[in-house]
């Protein structure tokens, strides 16, 4: 057997178009604020391809980056500018923050009409209920690249090697949402593989190279490589792609499968929360 590679790359370029068709009918020009710590490598980087995809479809974005010596409360403030300036459709704050930053507090003082990545309590609330309106980029892009596939998630035994509020708790969800049976694996997990030879659906984001090997892995099985790493052999993901490939039904690339959807996805919420906030006041929504 030798597994369908399931291209993030082309189903996130036909999303980013709609997506500028979408910023065409709206009336203004949607804004994303985009909060990160400017001494992170990975975050700079993933900043700028965030900043390239939304000029590319007529997104505007604003960079808001934490230096050193910037205390939590001085964060808190700037999302709290973020939160009353009307100009501004989505606030993203890309994670890891600095040390000493709480995370959490910082991530739940996001106005939820503007959490486009949907990491507050309000959205991730609606989401265990049932309501997708927004939902974290990662998850809803793996989603949206599995059913573009034909994939089915009704009665599988779905997987996830993570537990995180970006990708393992709302992906959980989204599979539950479909009627899939879910087991979220993390850290503690005792004989990790015990666990991923049972999946029809498998699902790994731990950024450590190379921890999925094939035989770990269902014949047949759907694996989805969430993971990055950098390597002596350049970005790779959790997965020992040339060997899973040969056992699994579907896999995604690294690079070339989770991560366009993922942009794809973020600018997308961008034009959702934009419609809602232009709704809320009756048109208003926002200008540059």
């Amino acid at each position: 057997m030798s597994a369908e590679i399931l291209d993030g790359k082309k189903l996130a370029k036909e999303i980013k178009y709609g997506v500028s068709k979408a910023v065409d009918g709206l009336g203004f020009q949607p804004v994303l604020a985009t909060v990160y710590d400017e001494n992170d490598e990975a975050s700079t980087m993933y900043v700028g391809m965030k900043k390239k995809a939304a000029a590319e479809a007529g997104i505007k974005t604003l960079d808001y980056p934490i230096g050193a010596g910037t205390t939590q409360s001085q964060i808190l403030e700037t999302i709290g500018k973020l939160n009353s300036d009307g100009s501004v459709n989505g606030i993203l704050v890309q994670l890891p923050l600095p040390k000493g930053v709480d995370e959490q507090v910082i991530l739940n003082s996001i106005n939820p009409l503007k959490d486009v990545d949907g990491f507050t309590p309000a959205n991730l609330g609606a989401l265990s209920a049932g309501d997708e309106t927004m939902v974290s980029a990662t998850p809803k892009g793996v989603i949206r690249l599995l059913g573009e596939y034909g994939i089915g998630f009704k009665g599988k035994e779905a997987v996830i090697v993570n537990h995180s509020i970006v990708v393992g708790r709302p992906l959980s969800m989204l599979l539950l949402n479909r009627n899939a049976t879910v087991t979220v694996c993390h850290i503690h997990t005792k004989d990790l593989a015990s666990h991923t030879r049972n999946a029809d659906l498998l699902f790994s984001a731990t950024g450590v190279a190379g921890l999925i090997k094939k035989d770990m892995v269902k014949e047949g099985a759907v694996v989805v490589d969430i993971g990055v790493a950098k390597t002596e052999k350049g970005v790779v993901g959790d997965v020992d792609f040339e060997e899973v490939s040969k056992k699994a039904s579907y896999i995604t690339p690294v690079p070339g499968g989770t991560g366009p959807m993922t942009i794809a996805s973020l600018l997308e919420n961008t034009i959702i929360a934009a419609r809602i906030q232009g709704r809320a006041s009756q048109g208003g929504g926002g200008s540059t």
